[in-house]
């Protein structure tokens, strides 16, 4: 069952151990702290996976680039993924160039970055559990 929760105006979901995070329009200072606060929490209530959903994301400034850096940096210290979804062409650009891809999964829509999650976590179930 999924659970739907507003923290600071940033819009997320739970779904067992996964977690979606809506980025809204601008992602800068004050937004992308909303986003790392938002990411933190659920990945300190268990949360194994996260999707940051960037549908309605018109525009991602240097701070919050940064941010993101530093919800990468916590989902790999747990082993957590993480996966961005619905990206415009120029965020996939700007992220490409700056090396994020590298750290995580991109996907066209929420419903790909589920997939994509599901997939990996079926290939990577230690045995016997």
């Amino acid at each position: 069952m999924a659970e739907l929760a507003a923290t600071s105006q940033v819009r997320s979901r739970s779904i067992g151990e996964l977690a979606v995070i809506y980025a809204g329009d601008y992602l800068n200072k004050l937004s992308g702290e909303r986003i790392e606060r938002e990411c933190r929490r659920q990945l300190e209530a268990g949360c194994r996976a996260l999707i940051i959903d960037f549908g309605e994301t018109e525009l991602v400034n240097s701070i919050g680039v940064s941010i993101l850096l530093g919800v990468i940096d916590a989902a790999e210290t747990i082993g957590a993924h993480l996966v961005f979804s619905n990206l415009n062409q120029q965020t996939v650009e700007l992220f490409e160039m700056l090396g994020l891809t590298r750290h995580v999964a991109l996907a066209k829509d929420e419903e790909e970055a589920l997939a994509t999650l599901t997939e990996f976590a079926g290939r990577h179930r230690p045995a016997g559990h």
